[in-house]
């Protein structure tokens, strides 16, 4: 017997090669790769800046409405061993980056801007700049010996000062300054990252927090907000 196609009526020729037409939808096509590139970035980037947009209003109200509650006393060791607090830095300003040697971009990225900052200063407020400390502050103290510091501190600006401690010691500080850490899963390898607050705390002389400034900050806006800090009237309580 004949066959006949479904819903046609119509006799099929046994020996045809002839297949039923189907139709062809083909791959992704490269430009429906690319919008959802650009749509999956553009989500990316907004989060990045409400984040930002909302430590920035989170660190301005703290600022603002009188003694911060970020910051107090803490004690660390730095690259020669010698014990090192918050006193210590007593009629400096400190520029206070909490990171880790082994970070593969942002960490050295901020650390770098925070040296064109103070190069920035020394050329434009020399008797400013000579106040200012830079400091680092890690926190892998699992990696980051005095070693290892050492070595790292070779890439970044002279002035910079690096502090590690005992976990203990480095978790207290962090939770004072409310820098979140985590650390992230090891590979086979055992190596793993640290994710954390990406922030520079901003000190004056007493040492009070006088501002922080956030990771989308330049090097030149940064600046100016020094100066402005460190010129503005003093106020008696």
């Amino acid at each position: 017997a004949a066959k006949t196609r479904a819903g046609t009526g119509k006799a099929v020729n046994a020996n045809s090669t002839t297949t039923p037409y189907i139709k062809d939808r083909g791959p992704v096509s490269w430009p429906s790769l690319f919008l959802v590139g650009i749509a999956a970035a553009s989500l990316v980037a907004y989060y990045n800046i409400e984040r930002e947009r909302r430590l920035e209003s989170a660190m301005g109200r703290v600022v603002s409405t009188g003694k911060p509650a970020i910051g107090g006393p803490w004690s660390l060791v730095d690259l020669e061993g010698n014990l090192v607090t918050n006193v210590s830095f007593q009629g400096k300003w400190l520029l206070l980056y909490f990171g880790f040697a082994r970070c593969p971009d942002i960490c050295p990225s901020e650390m770098l801007k925070i040296g064109r900052v103070v190069d920035q200063l020394k050329e434009t407020h020399p008797e400013l700049a000579s106040k200012i400390v830079p400091v680092f502050v890690s926190v892998d103290p699992a990696r980051d010996s005095l070693t290892a510091l050492k070595e790292y501190s070779k890439d970044f600006h002279p002035d910079f000062v690096f502090l590690t401690g005992s976990p203990v010691q480095v978790q207290k500080m962090a939770k004072l300054y409310r820098v979140y850490v985590s650390k992230a899963d090891e590979t086979e390898d055992g190596d793993y990252l640290v994710d954390h607050s990406i922030v520079v705390y901003f000190h004056d002389d007493n040492g009070e927090l006088s501002d922080c400034f956030t990771q989308s900050m330049r090097p030149k806006d940064i600046a100016e907000k020094i100066v402005e800090k460190m010129t503005a009237p003093t106020t008696v309580a």
